[in-house]
């Protein structure tokens, strides 16, 4: 019995591998989980061994990593956004409270969240080091500018991803930055007012920026992820690894994709995992008091690393700096555009090599400033008032201690 029972399993796992297309395997290889190009001839089970036995050049090293650490953060904030997104509620009255559930009864709600908060922080610099490696060896130029396109808007994507989901714990330092944000971007020249009108929804921050933002955040940022990154997969399937300045291929077979390459993935991906889940362990983002749109707080603690960048702009060089930096990040779309000399070094085209060094140093500058910044602006007292005389005017601010008095016929 058995035997015969044996016999069947082997013969329907024998089924399976003939009726089933190899081009099922494309998949895996759209979100790069395979490397290889997929033979539809052959058998499911041939094809993903052909395709796992591809040897990749001899010059992919360590230093190709970050691509790979950014797309496995990206997995694990969908992971844990999927997971949070079960217990919270995106409205005024409930965003606060639902947050302290997760946080205090959900079992190991406390980690699942600070996991996602660290994800958020250390997928930035993931993606800045991989840009800035691209960047530097000049693997934006032709044929592989269409990658570098993608890659920008990607490295867009994922700001606005965290743009968004700061505001979501809606306590009042999360409500407070937002308001400083979107009173910048009020404050833009041409496009400033349409666009902080379209994301507040509202004359200041409230519940329908908070509903806007979730909507962004769980449903719109996360489809335009998965187009550009299928596209960034394929493109760079297309085209292969840039090869270093110099390189003649002698004919070498390189590095084949399995075991090295793999066993090269598996040791970064531990090594991601095991600093994310040790930061959210050791440093979990405290709560603020609840948000209020009446109440000023003493400070502002950021827990997002392009928070404290914006933050050091907006405090020092006011708006036309975050003005100017976000046009340093234009300026790299269409880099491909003006530089395709691939004979002439980097060193030797000033103006290219001034737009990457601002923008980079420039990030790693404000954001050292901007973590020196927790005092609130007076901008925000402005907005406060604002917030009392035009768009509540008859509502005063509520008094946490005041009683109110029973209606007649009531028992107090």
């Amino acid at each position: 019995m058995l035997k015969r029972a044996r016999a069947w399993l082997v013969q329907v796992g024998d089924d399976l591998k003939e009726s089933t297309d190899a081009s099922l395997l494309s998949a895996l290889r759209f979100l790069g989980l395979l490397y290889g190009p997929i033979d539809r001839r052959l058998p499911i089970d041939e094809a993903y061994r052909k395709a796992r036995a591809r040897r990749l050049p001899p010059y992919v090293g360590w230093r190709h990593s970050f691509g790979g650490i950014s797309y496995l953060l990206f997995m694990v904030l969908v992971v844990t956004g999927v997971l949070l997104a079960f217990y919270y509620r995106p409205s005024v009255d409930e965003a606060y409270a639902s947050l302290q559930y997760i946080t205090t009864e959900v079992p190991f709600g406390w980690l699942l969240r600070d996991l996602h908060l660290w994800a958020a922080n250390l997928i930035v610099l993931a993606i800045m080091a991989h840009m800035a490696r691209v960047f530097f060896t000049g693997a934006y130029r032709p044929p592989r500018e269409t990658s570098w396109f993608v890659g920008v808007l990607l490295l867009f994507v994922v700001l606005a991803f965290g743009g968004t989901g700061y505001l979501l714990p809606w306590d009042q330092w999360a409500y407070w930055t937002s308001t400083e944000v979107m009173d910048v971007i009020r404050r833009t020249p041409v496009v400033g007012g349409p666009l902080s009108g379209m994301l507040t929804g509202d004359l200041f921050v409230s519940g329908a920026t908070l509903s806007r933002y979730f909507a962004l955040h769980a449903i719109i940022l996360p489809w335009a992820a998965f187009g550009l990154l299928v596209l960034h997969f394929v493109v760079v399937r297309k085209h292969g690894t840039a090869p270093p300045k110099g390189y003649v291929d002698d004919g070498r077979a390189g590095v084949p994709f399995y075991p090295n390459q793999l066993l090269r993935i598996v040791l970064v991906s531990a090594l991601v995992l095991a600093v994310t889940i040790s930061l959210a362990a050791l440093f979990p983002r405290p709560m603020g008091d609840p948000a209020t749109p009446f109440e000023v707080p003493d400070r502002l603690v950021s827990s997002w690393i392009v928070v404290d960048v914006s933050l050091g702009l907006l405090r020092t060089l006011g708006v036309w700096g975050f003005v100017g930096f976000s046009a340093l990040g234009l300026l790299l779309i269409i880099l491909p555009l003006v530089d395709r000399d691939d004979a002439k070094p980097l060193r030797r085209k000033p103006l290219v090599l001034g737009v990457g060094l601002l923008f980079f140093l420039g990030f790693v500058a404000f954001w050292a400033v901007g973590r020196q910044l927790d005092s609130v602006p007076p901008s925000t007292q402005v907005e406060r008032r604002i917030i009392e005389e035009r768009a509540i005017p008859n509502l005063e601010a509520p008094d946490r201690d005041a009683v109110p008095e029973p209606e007649a016929g009531q028992v107090p």
